[in-house]
């Protein structure tokens, strides 16, 4: 979400579910680690799949999609509400699975990075789902953001502030209505019952704030997108310079 739609979304709100320290959207970045630069041979899929469907959860709680072994491991802190994360997700989502995660040479690992109640409530339903529908229904997510922005304005500062007052236990799904995305995810296959039944469930909201938390402190992110590749924070903010980066290292 941009900064001008987080200041109209109450501070009370932001900070009721959980305490968690809010990140931009953008932020500085520092140089990443590369290999030799020398072109990387492909790695053949396992048989009968490609490396673009082979998803799995990460211990940190991600989702990494491609080739677990791959020499070079792209990283993303994205927050579902940031602007320029769903313009990375708009230009990259195709070209980065089906070329270079395709080739086992790049795996592609998304970590929620959440930073207000409506990117922790639609992690949180995204996760309802099986693994092998992560991205595809995160980038249907960003792809939703300005329905999902004008749903919350539309809802009106009575029932925002209604909102706040719920128990963390009801709060997830009155978010969830209120900003357009128990609809947009029951169209997707996730039916309403399924996605109350996960927000119900505070600890999953609490772990998605903690692991942010923790990845604020332990890779000093500053914004989102951020880009961690073979371990190190990179400068990169933007699929082209993403590509570049991978072109370089060898993914070419």
């Amino acid at each position: 979400m941009s900064r001008f739609a987080l200041r109209h979304l109450p501070l009370a709100l932001i900070a009721a579910p959980l305490a968690l320290a809010l990140a931009s959207c953008g932020g500085d970045k520092k140089e990443a680690g590369g290999l030799s630069g020398e072109a990387i041979e492909k790695v053949a899929a396992p048989a009968g799949k490609a490396w673009g469907d082979v998803i799995v959860k990460t211990p940190e709680g991600g989702y990494l999609m491609g080739n677990p072994d791959a020499p070079i491991k792209v990283l993303e802190f994205g927050s579902l509400t940031c602007s320029h994360c769903a313009e990375f997700a708009e230009a990259s989502s195709v070209e980065l699975r089906d070329t270079f995660v395709a080739s086992g040479r790049v795996s592609f690992e998304f970590r929620n990075f959440v930073r207000d109640p409506i990117d922790i409530t639609a992690a949180q339903i995204i996760r309802c789902a099986a693994p092998e529908s992560f991205f595809a229904l995160t980038d249907q997510a960003f792809a939703n953001q300005a329905e999902m922005f004008a749903a919350w304005q539309n809802a009106g500062e009575a029932r925002v502030q209604q909102i706040s007052a719920m128990s963390p236990e009801s709060r997830g799904s009155a978010i969830a209505d209120a900003a357009g995305l128990s609809d947009f995810f029951a169209a997707r296959g996730l039916s309403k019952d399924q996605v109350a039944t996960c927000l119900a469930k505070s600890a999953d909201a609490k772990a998605l704030a903690d692991g942010a938390q923790q990845a604020g402190e332990d890779y000093d992110i500053q914004g989102t997108p951020t880009f961690v590749i073979n371990g190190q924070k990179a400068d990169v903010s933007n699929w082209a310079e993403v590509k570049a980066r991978l072109e370089t290292m060898g993914a070419r």
